[in-house]
């Protein structure tokens, strides 16, 4: 029974287990070292670096804070998802979300601590890894899919407080992830349906297209040679 309930959501069972494993690989003798060159991404690393290991990041949680709490979250989201949102959205959500916030992060560093969202230079050896921002990322789209405008409202308010009150790379990639799930969310409302009815027309002309040419072709078989089309 508990393997049928879990088999229901692939992906949240998945990222659950992905986020369990590295936590206890990470705490094994040789295994940080293991983990970082697999999937730790940070901001001074090559960008193309960045972008292969960005997958595997998300599942890599901080070392100094318990991984109950994060395996809890990420089931729990990540199911809801999977049944509100589709698993290929759940998808593309958690991983733009968290590239955002990678990107975000290099930016940070590059424009330096004078401007707004600027970081000084150690943060670029800072370990940019962990589910929260498309933990962060997925209950907006949820909250946005579902209009309850409420949970979206305070998410949005709690991850901006925390920018706020503690203004580190983690907190502005909460706000940066808000910002592109809010941006997806609006774009999928919005041009969400247009794509499949093109592809749908494109379709169906496409059928009508092939009956009408093996009409002609079954029609010019049955006349004689020589005869004259009308």
């Amino acid at each position: 029974m508990a393997r049928k309930k879990l088999a229901a959501f692939p992906l949240a069972t998945a990222a659950t287990f992905l986020i369990l494993l590295f936590s206890v690989v990470q705490h094994l003798p040789g295994g940080e070292r293991f983990v970082n060159h697999i999937g730790v991404v940070r901001a001074s690393l090559p960008l193309d670096l960045s972008l292969l290991r960005t997958p595997l990041s998300l599942y890599v949680p901080a070392l100094d804070l318990p991984v109950w709490g994060a395996l809890a979250q990420v089931f729990v989201v990540f199911a809801i998802a999977e049944v509100v949102l589709g698993r290929r959205m759940t998808l593309v959500v958690a991983y733009a979300c968290t590239l955002a916030g990678t990107l975000f992060a290099r930016v940070g560093v590059a424009i330096g601590p004078g401007h707004v969202f600027g970081f000084p230079k150690w943060v670029a050896f800072v370990r940019d890894t962990g589910p929260s921002a498309a933990v962060v990322a997925l209950a907006i789209c949820i909250a946005f899919r579902t209009r309850a405008w409420f949970t979206a409202t305070l998410v949005v308010v709690l991850m901006v407080g925390e920018a706020v009150v503690l203004p580190n790379l983690a907190g502005l990639e909460h706000v940066v992830a808000v910002i592109t799930a809010l941006l997806i969310a609006v774009s999928v409302e919005v041009f969400g349906d247009f794509w499949p009815r093109v592809l749908a027309g494109v379709g169906a002309a496409t059928s009508v297209a092939t009956v009408a040419s093996r009409e002609v072709a079954a029609e010019a078989r049955r006349r004689p040679a020589g005869a004259v089309i009308p």
